[in-house]
């Protein structure tokens, strides 16, 4: 997964490798030229660069995948395979709709793909949401392993992230996810973390006094048995009691500054997750600190008149 503000840079990238001999154009889609590989470079290019051009303020606006099957991977999976496959995934990130070039590269020792489209919608000019990309990406992979029943070369930690009825070590496989997420400064809010956790089918619910880690189906209902937060070694950090105290003290300090809380975070980090912010920290006892005592008054019927 590769993120560029220049589109323009990508398809160069990939077109020079073409006139090198060592890539050829593999595969499009959503394009209104009929086959756009009839004509050269810049008329591929401009098919993109014209919706982007709608959208100046934009930024990020290419999107760019390296599909990269192992060696093994591409002895099950033909190019015919490779390409509906590389549909699927642009379908499930949700450029669907969008016209995009696959380009085959065979430079290194193992044939590989690129995917180059952009995040500007081709009909109403906004940008696409991309936020989780990586992680929507990570899932589909998953999903082809299981499909293809590919051979499993990565860490443990990392192919842990699968959780099923049928998945085995769920507690420790949900405390990798836990400490993998815990890591990404990115995940700055509550709800941002909560989301996360939903792309890998994880769900936290509150539970009387505490919480529990639900794991749910494709339906959206749970699809075992939860496991009580309390267990957990390592915990999601906005539900640690670490995490709550900190948020706690610089409640405090806010409220004694009477600064906003929007004002602490970089907003432009975050981008259109600003609506997030307001949800960081509890205010349930604000209005106890805030009431002002009430102040008897005399009726003024009772003073004494003096002549």
């Amino acid at each position: 997964m590769h993120k560029s503000a220049y589109t323009e840079n990508v398809m160069l990238y990939n077109e020079k490798k073409v006139n090198e001999g060592v890539a050829t154009l593999f595969h499009f889609k959503n394009t209104k030229s009929v086959n756009p590989f009839y004509y050269d470079e810049h008329h591929r290019m401009k098919i993109l660069l014209d919706i982007e051009e709608e959208n100046p303020r934009a930024w990020n606006k290419c999107f760019h995948v390296s599909f990269n099957p192992s060696t093994e991977d591409y002895k099950i999976m033909n190019d015919a395979t490779i390409k509906q496959e590389i549909e699927n995934m642009m379908e499930h990130m949700g450029y669907v709709h969008q016209p995009y070039f696959v380009y085959r590269h065979e430079d290194l020792e193992r044939v590989h793909f690129h995917v180059v489209s952009t995040r500007i919608d081709c009909v109403t000019y906004q940008k696409l949401k991309d936020n989780f990309e990586w992680l929507k990406i990570k899932r589909f992979l998953h999903q082809l392993e299981e499909k293809y029943n590919l051979p499993l070369k990565e860490k443990p930690q990392e192919i842990n992230f699968r959780f099923s009825a049928r998945s085995r070590n769920i507690k420790q496989n949900l405390e990798n996810l836990f400490k993998h997420l815990n890591g990404i400064d990115e995940l700055t809010t509550k709800d941002l973390y909560d989301q996360a956790l939903l792309t890998f089918k994880v769900e936290i619910q509150k539970s009387g006094r505490g919480h529990i880690v639900v794991v749910l189906g494709d339906n959206g209902k749970p699809a075992r048995y939860p496991i009580r937060l309390s267990n957990f070694k390592n915990k999601p950090k906005f539900y640690s009691k670490e995490n709550k105290l900190a948020a706690k003290e610089k409640e405090t300090v806010e409220r004694k500054l009477k600064t906003p809380v929007k004002h602490e975070i970089d907003i432009h980090k975050i981008g259109v997750l600003a609506r997030d912010l307001n949800k960081l920290y509890e205010r349930s006892q604000k209005s106890q600190n805030t009431t002002k005592p009430k102040i008897k008054r005399k009726n003024p019927k009772n003073r004494k008149r003096f002549s």
